[in-house]
């Protein structure tokens, strides 16, 4: 969830994602990871939340958190067999080119400080022809559009995590060198929709070309 430091937010991110497993991101999480096959990595793993819904498919997940205690939540989490839990940032992947056949990106494109960098990353160790497996929120329309440039510009990234909630991250995704194959598009949480800043929200795949 995170790619830099934020001490509070990594205190009540792993409250925040165990409500929502609660609440329905548990589905939705097994959906994302659905495709993964063989190596993967993921990025911005926050408590390792994802780390139950991998496929048998999977061979192995390397999890990239940066934020210290999340990363060690993550580390008690993770499956000493499947899973290996390392330090570094999105924009700087602990990994050599062409090395992954998936990177997962669930809630965290909103978060990084520089997202074409992040996405020029994961296009690097990413073999040709590998996916990139994303589940974000994105730009909104008309009024919405406009309430999350003002979020963005004042209190939303501090409050949460360094979060942006106005990017157009699928356009970004385009413009890294990926084809989209796969998009869902939702409202999530379906309660007080009207009051959520963080929709439209994506599901998908895409490949790298």
């Amino acid at each position: 969830m995170t790619t830099v430091s934020h001490p509070v937010f990594a205190r009540l991110w792993p409250r925040l994602a165990a409500a929502g497993e609660r609440q329905g991101t548990s589905e939705l999480r097994d959906r994302l990871l659905a495709p993964a096959s063989g190596r993967v990595l993921e990025v911005g793993a926050g408590s390792g939340t994802n780390f139950g819904h991998y496929p048998p498919s999977v061979s192995e997940v390397v999890a990239v958190e940066p934020e210290p205690r999340l990363r060690a939540l993550a580390a008690a989490a993770a499956s000493p067999v499947l899973v290996r839990v390392v330090d570094g940032e999105a924009s700087a992947l602990p990994a050599g080119d062409g090395e992954f056949d998936v990177v997962v990106a669930s809630l965290v494109l909103c978060s990084v400080p520089a997202q074409a960098r992040a996405l020029a990353e994961v296009r690097r160790v990413l073999r040709p022809g590998g996916r990139l497996l994303f589940w974000e929120h994105v730009r909104g329309d008309g009024g919405l559009a406009r309430t999350q440039r003002v979020l963005d510009a004042t209190v939303w990234p501090f409050l949460a995590g360094g979060c942006h909630t106005g990017r157009d991250t699928l356009a970004a995704i385009e413009a890294a060198g990926f084809t989209i194959e796969r998009l869902e598009r939702f409202d999530f949480p379906e309660l007080a929709v009207n009051l959520n800043p963080t929709r439209p929200q994506v599901l998908g795949t895409a490949v790298r070309g």
